[in-house]
């Protein structure tokens, strides 16, 4: 039981893969129901860790890093087949390509190192899987394409956007108290 959630989340791992499989062959139901398996077992692990004390630092690294490789690998096969605009994959792949940057240079400029999602990168993570859940479920016949999955693509923008900026701003500062007591 003490590993489940670390489980849960090799499993996700295991599934983006298959997915991207699925994706590249136009399997767009098949890829539909392995990502709904996926965002929910996103859900669940973390549930499990939180509620049981379960909670471990391979948890803390390898939960987002499952949730990145995830969004990316699928927004970026859902642009090649134009079912989401590129310049949105090309946002997506760099506001994590920066976060990730950040991240190693705080570490090495700090030392530590500690993954704590805001409430604003938790809200976009959903709103990412919501997105990608939207337009695999209209590729796969089972929702009517409109304006609502637009209004969806903008307001998962306006998170990505304000969640990157806040995480450069937060480990900007902390980055510089660090230098200060290095000092």
């Amino acid at each position: 039981m003490r590993h489940l959630p670390n489980l849960i989340t090799l499993l996700r791992l295991a599934l983006v893969p298959v997915i991207a499989a699925l994706l590249y062959q136009d399997k767009h139901d098949e890829a539909f129901g392995c990502f709904v398996v996926s965002a929910l077992s996103d859900f669940a692990d973390g549930r499990i860790a939180r509620r049981w004390n379960l909670e471990s630092r391979f948890g803390a690294v390898a939960d987002p890093l499952a949730d990145k490789l995830t969004m990316v690998t699928v927004t970026v096969l859902l642009a090649m087949q134009q079912a989401i605009p590129w310049w949105f994959a090309s946002v997506l792949v760099a506001r994590d390509l920066v976060i990730v940057a950040g991240a190693l240079a705080y570490r090495l400029v700090a030392g530590g190192l500690e993954m704590t999602p805001t409430r604003i990168s938790k809200l976009n993570t959903v709103l990412q899987f919501l997105l990608l859940l939207a337009v695999l479920a209209v590729l796969a016949g089972h929702l009517q394409d409109g304006l609502w999955v637009d209004l969806l693509m903008w307001t998962t923008l306006a998170t990505m956007a304000i969640s990157g900026a806040h995480y450069v701003l937060a480990w900007g500062r902390k980055a510089a108290r660090a230098r200060c007591r290095a000092a």
